[in-house]
């Protein structure tokens, strides 16, 4: 049986995604992971960055398939740790907040990042990036709308969840279709945004998800929007909801 591959274990980097992109343009094989112990510069979506102190976990794991739709991939990715997470302790605390936060106690607790690199029109490769507040504490700005998972499972640290989120991670098929209606039906149980009212990306009330991974939205007047992308902002908020844990 050939060699799993290598797991590559910093005391500190800037970002896990960057260490594995200069892995990936070195040649390594899909399924190799960098983890870090602390970040001094990683990043979410639109370039926002995200506090990555030691008691985290910060990792990213390298896929290479042949097509790739980023949003299904970053989808699939956040619902098998999500289901991780629930098999370990989490349960019904964990839930999913499209296009993929994991949100706890209605908190966030931690998100997903997938960046690809092309040859032409095709992947080259695709890093899968995860940041997961563990027994870090979220920044006392932050406190209202971010928690740790310390909360729900204290047990849970970052040295005991590499070996299973790496394998979890390892498992997305980052060249799959379109989402099956079992993956929708799985994706449903723990939809955060369903049924909640929102300004943003349209105006209307969260209604799942299309086999896209579009977010539906149901306007006032009793027509869906589909939406693609977009920072998601609550009816009767002024935050937005999209700040993602860089990895």
């Amino acid at each position: 049986m050939a060699p799993l591959p290598a797991i590559v274990r910093l005391a500190e980097t800037a970002s896990t995604m960057d260490a594995l992109h200069a892995l990936a343009q070195g040649g390594a094989p899909a399924g190799t992971a960098v983890v870090a112990e602390a970040q001094s510069a990683g990043r979410g979506s639109r370039g926002r960055a995200w506090s990555s102190p030691r008691g985290g976990l910060w990792l990213s794991v390298l896929a290479r398939p042949a097509t790739t739709g980023l949003e299904l991939l970053s989808l699939r990715a956040g619902l098998a740790v999500a289901e991780l997470l629930d098999r370990l302790g989490a349960g019904h605390r964990l839930t999913l907040k499209w296009p993929n936060d994991l949100m706890l106690d209605d908190r966030k607790t931690g998100g997903i990042l997938c960046e690809a690199r092309w040859q032409g029109s095709a992947p080259a490769w695709v890093v899968i990036g995860l940041g997961l507040n563990l027994t870090n504490a979220p920044p006392a700005e932050l406190a209202a709308t971010v928690t740790h998972l310390a909360t729900a499972c204290p047990e849970l640290t970052a040295a005991t969840l590499v070996a299973p989120v790496v394998e979890a991670l390892r498992g997305v098929d980052a060249a799959a279709g379109p989402l099956t209606g079992e993956e929708l039906a799985r994706f449903a149980r723990r939809d955060w945004l369903r049924g909640r009212g929102l300004e943003a990306p349209a105006a209307g009330t969260a209604d799942g998800l299309a086999a896209d991974g579009a977010l539906l939205v149901r306007r006032p007047d009793g027509t869906t929007a589909a939406v693609r992308a977009g920072t998601v902002l609550l009816a009767g908020t002024s935050a937005t909801a999209d700040l993602r844990p860089c990895s």
